[in-house]
């Protein structure tokens, strides 16, 4: 299939798209798509259409609007899968050099930035020494000059260059040249901490990554970095106590809980939760889907009661162990109406009311507690007979009585 067959061409045109982002990428997903496909069938055909692409994104894309992040961390999801299939793609060197001038020049022409993270990549599509050694020595001299130089200067040759000098297992180089960048940027230095433990020198590995924190420095990707060093020497109770919740955090705290324990099989799912618990004083309702995920109920109720927890959590975790575990269905339930009754909620409705109310009743005649029992319970809940949570259950109650 020639490169003008790619049905994604004629798509990837200089400023093809508007400033809105969902159609560019669906294209790139699409695109992705279209190269897999070609690339399961003949891999250097893949790894054509996969530069092809890379050259025209950034081009495509200088219209849109990027700032919500979606079609930034699309572009880095499709570098991610279309760099395998470059490096994979069984070719002379001389096919490969070529494909790396085009993706050197398009990374040259990124304005945006776009495709900024490619360099990263660059020794993998190097894929041997043989290439990675000349593209370092290409690079090195004006990489030195930009780093060494007066002020604020930048080259995007800086990442490639030493990406390719990791590649050619030149480690010694990367520290001294790191060591030259006098604004002591982690872009940079997270090479050089890999090149120290490349030499088997963790320790000074771990002290240059802990020396990188500061004022715009990314906290996460430091203390990863340092989580793993310790890791991979084999000093796990060291890098739980100093690095596990910091190098974890996710997008929620059920996420956070799951990396950890993840990574860390050896600590109780109990351990884990009271040490994130202890983490963020006055959040510890925050934590509950994480401890009921874990199988912690008896925790997982204390928590929600210290603490604002969301009652449309509580709500469907009465709903889904209303039989299989019903008394910890009723303190869900009783939660969520506690909680809303003191203002707590996003846009909460009386249907989450009578919602929280019939998991309550089912979750208790399930424990064989009676509905008088139950009602009994709901009104000494019930503070404020005008609330919505008021309102709500004495409408529901009331028709119920009828």
């Amino acid at each position: 299939m020639p490169s003008s067959k790619w049905t994604f061409a004629s798509r990837f045109r200089r400023n093809a798209f508007g400033w809105r982002s969902s159609l560019p990428i669906q294209r790139l997903k699409e695109a992705v798509s279209e190269i897999r496909s070609a690339a399961r069938a003949d891999g250097a055909l893949g790894a054509e259409g996969a530069v092809l692409l890379l050259e025209r994104l950034s081009p495509a894309l200088e219209q849109v609007d990027s700032s919500s992040g979606a079609l930034g961390s699309a572009v880095n999801r499709a570098i991610e899968a279309l760099v395998p299939i470059i490096v994979a793609a069984d070719v002379e060197p001389a096919a490969r050099e070529r494909w790396l001038e085009r993706l050197f020049e398009a990374l040259q022409d990124d304005q945006m930035p776009y495709i900024e993270s490619l360099g990263e990549h660059w020794g993998s599509l190097c894929v041997t020494p043989e290439l990675a050694t000349p593209w370092a020595d290409r690079l090195l001299p004006l990489v030195t000059h930009v780093l060494e130089a007066e002020g604020f200067n930048y080259f995007v040759g800086v990442v490639p260059c030493l990406s390719a000098l990791y590649a050619a297992g030149r480690f010694e180089e990367i520290i001294e040249l790191v060591h030259r960048d006098r604004l002591s940027s982690w872009c940079y230095r997270r090479w050089a901490v890999d090149a120290l433990v490349c030499l088997g020198r963790p320790g000074d590995a771990l002290r240059l990554a802990e020396a990188s924190r500061g004022l715009n420095a990314p906290e996460n990707a430091i203390t990863r970095a340092c989580e793993t060093i310790l890791l991979e020497s084999g000093m796990t109770e060291e890098a739980y106590a100093r690095y596990a919740i910091a190098a974890n955090r996710a997008g929620t705290y059920l996420a956070t809980f799951r990396a950890i324990s993840k990574k860390y099989p050896e600590k109780t799912p109990e351990t884990i939760l009271s040490d994130l618990v202890r983490s963020e004083p006055g959040s510890e309702g925050k934590w509950f889907a994480a401890a009921k995920d874990a199988g912690l109920f008896a925790q997982a109720v204390e928590l929600s009661r210290q603490s604002p927890t969301d009652p449309k959590t509580l709500i469907r975790a009465a709903r889904d162990f209303e039989t299989k575990q019903s008394p910890f269905a009723m303190e869900c339930a009783l939660c969520a109406l506690q909680w809303m009754e003191a203002g707590y909620g996003y846009e909460v409705s009386m249907t989450d009311v009578t919602d929280a109310y019939d998991a309550l009743v089912a979750a208790a005649s399930a424990s064989q507690v009676s509905k008088a029992a139950v009602d009994d319970c709901v009104r000494r809940l019930i503070r404020d007979a005008d609330s919505l949570v008021g309102r709500a259950l004495h409408t529901r109650m009331e028709a119920e009585r009828r």
